[in-house]
């Protein structure tokens, strides 16, 4: 279960990371860079996750 979860928070944060990026304000287009590589790390943990069974 835990791996879909990250794989959906992952997906979230790197939508509105992508949104963000699309920003006149480069301090947003900044924090949409950072949330975009976040929502990365957290479907890399899902599939992670889900590799070992969720015995992490």
């Amino acid at each position: 279960m835990g791996e879909l979860t990250e794989k959906i928070k992952g997906n979230t944060n790197e939508a509105i990371g992508e949104v963000k990026q699309q920003s006149g304000n480069p301090q947003t287009r900044q924090e949409g860079r950072e949330q975009e590589v976040k929502g990365k790390a957290q479907q890399l943990k899902g599939e992670v996750e889900g590799a070992l069974g969720n015995d992490i």
